[in-house]
């Protein structure tokens, strides 16, 4: 990895607490470990929910794709559905699941704290639900959560900046742009917040300048620059409008970006205001390894993806699935985390990496995430 000691011991520290975290959390739903009125169903009488927000991001099509395909090998019956990042259609397909008599719910939802009343239902038709990477907020009825590490996503991008630029060896100042997600998303939160704590030490030293101002306070105001629905077109247009007010005599040497979506209207943007690579091409990171964003990465116009294997995330969601089925102790390896305001949701985490041009090869073709057909 081009990343070293600093990055590898975060991911290292981090994969050894989830390990000493490892156990199997019961349902709370009534259910004991190693017997259920559904033991000896055929699963492919058993009907599973998938729920995704959007189609207009690369990795939700990867996401539900994957998790269908491996919920029917094992037999089930599948609906997926994609909400096209509206609210009210997502919350009319869940319910349009619950009455067709769903026996588990799999929610990548759009709004986090818009589903409580449409849980309710599910609750009351004793469906267990599992949040899909981003945390259903504000409501008892969920009962598991599959994703990644999303505070170290955003550690990741913060400590590649923090080395690339030599931050901790005093070099400075930088002029630095920050961006933030979709401020539903709680996901976001987690992103800023795990790459504010790296960064904002070096905002207040001097060593990170953010010309446009718009360098929060701190990470809990990261909604003030966040980009709604993650919008290439919207941040698109907010870099230039950054770059056309507060950079007509000065250069921008690093974005903070949370995602590829993001990134792409920013590379965007940075084109079309002159910015050359291998000239003047700021540090630019992003998350999610979407085809077009490593091609990017090969071509020098962003510097580094934080890549969530979603075959990962897929196979864990697939696995709780089948084990809330058969009544077995649903496996996680984080009780005490993830908090949505009610209680703290039993969480399953996989570890993200950093990718840069050197691990493009080796990591995301060779592992077979993507071919160099993909990025031609």
């Amino acid at each position: 990895m081009a990343i070293v000691k600093p990055l590898a011991a975060l991911a290292g520290a981090a994969l050894l607490l989830g390990g000493l975290a490892a156990c199997a959390a019961e349902r709370d739903t009534g259910t004991t470990s190693g017997g259920s009125t559904e033991t000896d169903t055929q699963t492919s009488e058993v009907l599973i929910g998938v729920t995704m927000p959007t189609k207009s991001l690369e990795r939700w099509n990867n996401d539900g794709a994957q998790l269908v395909e491996l919920l029917e090998s094992m037999g089930y019956t599948t609906q997926l559905d994609y909400a096209d990042n509206k609210i009210e259609m997502q919350i009319s397909q869940i319910e349009n699941q619950i009455n067709a008599g769903a026996k588990v719910l799999v929610i990548a939802s759009i709004d986090g704290e818009s589903l409580g009343p449409t849980l309710e239902k599910a609750k009351a038709a004793n469906i267990p639900v599992i949040a899909y990477d981003r945390l259903i907020m504000q409501t008892a009825d969920v009962d598991y959560y599959a994703t990644f590490d999303n505070y170290l996503v955003g550690q990741l991008q913060g400590k590649f900046i923090e080395e690339k630029l030599d931050l901790a060896g005093g070099a400075g100042p930088f002029n630095l742009e920050p961006f933030a997600g979709s401020p539903d998303d709680n996901n976001a939160s987690l992103f800023f917040g795990g790459a504010w704590d790296v960064l904002q030490p070096y905002v207040e030293s001097g060593q990170l300048v953010v010309p446009s101002g718009k360098g929060p306070a701190t990470k809990a105001d990261w909604k003030s620059i966040g980009i709604q629905a993650w919008k290439s077109e919207t941040a698109q247009a907010e870099m230039e409008n950054r770059l056309n007010s507060f950079y007509t005599d000065k250069k921008v040497d690093v974005v903070l970006s949370p995602n590829d979506s993001l990134a792409m209207g920013i590379a965007q943007a940075l084109e079309a205001n002159g910015y050359q690579v291998g000239v003047d091409w700021p540090i630019l990171t992003g998350q999610d390894a979407d085809k077009a964003n490593v091609k990017n990465i090969v071509d020098g116009k962003q510097s580094m993806t934080v890549w969530k294997d979603t075959r990962k995330l897929a196979d864990d969601a697939a696995r709780m699935v089948d084990e809330i089925v058969k009544g077995s102790a649903v496996t996680t390896n984080d009780t005490t985390t993830y908090d949505n305001g009610v209680k703290v949701i039993p969480s399953f985490l996989d570890l993200p990496q950093v990718v840069t041009k050197d691990e493009v090869e080796s990591d995301l073709i060779g592992s077979g995430f993507i071919t160099a057909d993909d990025i031609k």
